[in-house]
């Protein structure tokens, strides 16, 4: 299940104020893959799957209320002989073939299967523009004001728009490590949502338009080994 991979490739690596701060080769593996649809569905339907709750339970006609005794005689009344109020075809009668709390949506995704679908997706936002790599995102102070111009220091260079009209997060910002003051700092920003790079997954990347990773030469490095 190994994808295909491109050459060695490099990005550019920018500081908070939008300026280039150098550049970083990229390993072929984690951001030159070749785009799989057919495994990133089938990894981000597991992951789906995985986070079901399962509560949904209906009672079947062995569990409802009600309809110890037969309705009415079997014969002489004209209408339709019926043994149960129970039966799924009355009102408040039971369930049939109903979602049962029991049921298990579980599925097994084995880490090679995670880590190439990560690759793809990754590799295919790399290509389309939609990803860009920070030296730092650690602030000197909890503040969202500063915060808020980095972000748009970032977005000013990148070209990206990370502002519609849903409202929504559009950028996935991936954290290195925690720091309290960077945390805070960035969370109230409405278009952005917070990540630790170690729980990057590709169910969650594709789910934004963007990708903001912070401290790339460490960050790439973890990415390498997952695979």
């Amino acid at each position: 299940m190994e994808a295909k991979i491109q050459s060695k490739i490099s990005a550019k690596i920018y500081s908070q104020k939008g300026a280039e701060a150098g550049t970083i080769d990229l390993p072929a593996k984690v951001f030159g893959a070749t785009w799989r649809s057919d495994l990133v569905h089938q990894v981000v339907q597991s992951m789906r799957s995985n986070k079901r709750a399962g509560t949904a339970d209906t009672k079947d006609r062995g569990e409802v209320r009600g309809g110890g005794r037969k309705p009415w005689k079997q014969k002489g009344t004209g209408q339709a002989r019926h043994g149960s109020s129970r039966s799924p075809i009355w009102v408040g009668g039971g369930v049939t073939h109903g979602p049962l709390s029991d049921k298990n949506y579980k599925r097994k995704i084995s880490k090679t299967m995670r880590a190439q679908a990560l690759f793809s997706v990754l590799s295919k936002k790399l290509k389309d523009g939609e990803i860009l790599f920070v030296e730092t995102l650690a602030m000197t102070s909890m503040k969202t004001k500063d915060a808020t111009k980095v972000t748009e220091s970032l977005a000013k260079v990148s070209g990206w728009k990370i502002a519609d009209a849903s409202k929504k997060p559009r950028v996935l910002t991936a954290l290195f490590g925690r720091d309290e003051k960077t945390e805070k700092s960035f969370r109230n920003i409405p278009q952005l949502e917070i990540v630790f790079l170690k729980n990057l997954n590709p169910f969650d990347v594709l789910n934004y338009k963007y990708l903001l990773i912070e401290n790339p030469v460490e960050s790439v490095k973890f990415l390498e080994q997952r695979g």
